[in-house]
């Protein structure tokens, strides 16, 4: 069994879909990040920059002690590798997996990360901010863009580089960009989104860039954005 400590953000939707699409035997452990569930002790002793998602394989591949994992693409690499599945077995086709993976979590998710965070949660508009970080995440979506004109999935079957990527698209009206300029990511969208692992991933998820129901308050602002 692998214990996943979950909050529904596009990082912790990538491993939930990891997981709805291959059937492997997990728990979600839930992780109130608005409550500071994320700074607790034994929080941090399994993901020591005390974000989420975070797991535990209590029954690793060795046989050994249980293994604890924090950041996401590292999570989705060694899972891949228990399923045997959604990763290349060819040296080649791994490679291309890991690139776009790669991808996705030094450039992708940050800026994607960021534009969000000034559209929708910053207490103030920083103009500037919005401006930089919308042109920044358009620009990488471009690329995205790009590489599916001739690709049906990202690293031509499909793989963790999809699911990593697709929570990052989810948000793109949060983030100020129409996705029909993009033709060819917008179909790859629709797609993913229509695949039975990804209907049952969002069911009553609610985008936690979208419209919310309340502001955060001052208590809720400080434990998510140490103000």
């Amino acid at each position: 069994m692998i214990d996943l400590y979950f909050s529904p953000t596009p990082n912790g939707l990538k491993l939930k879909l990891f997981f709805e699409e291959t059937g492997l035997p997990h728990r979600i452990v839930p992780i109130a990040l608005s409550k500071g569930e994320q700074f607790a002790p034994e929080f941090l002793a399994i993901s020591p920059n005390n974000k989420i998602p975070a797991l535990v394989d209590h029954s690793p591949i060795d046989g050994g002690a249980p293994v604890a994992m924090f950041e996401s693409g590292a999570m989705l690499v060694y899972l891949a590798d228990k399923a045997g599945m959604l990763m290349p077995t060819s040296p080649r086709g791994r490679n291309t997996v890991l690139q776009w993976l790669f991808w996705q979590a030094g450039g992708l998710g940050p800026m994607a990360g960021q534009i969000g965070h000034f559209n929708v949660h910053a207490p103030e508009k920083v103009p500037y901010a919005i401006d930089r970080y919308t042109r920044e995440t358009a620009r990488l979506y471009r690329v995205l863009d790009r590489r599916l004109a001739d690709h049906e999935f990202i690293a031509d079957e499909y793989s963790i580089a999809d699911i990593a990527c697709y929570p990052w698209i989810v948000p793109h009206e949060a983030f100020g960009l129409n996705l029909e300029l993009f033709p060819n990511l917008a179909n790859w969208f629709r797609a993913i989104g229509a695949r039975p692992a990804t209907l049952r991933t969002y069911e009553g998820v609610e985008d936690v860039y979208g419209a919310r129901q309340r502001p955060l308050s001052d208590a809720e602002r400080r434990m998510l954005f140490g103000r």
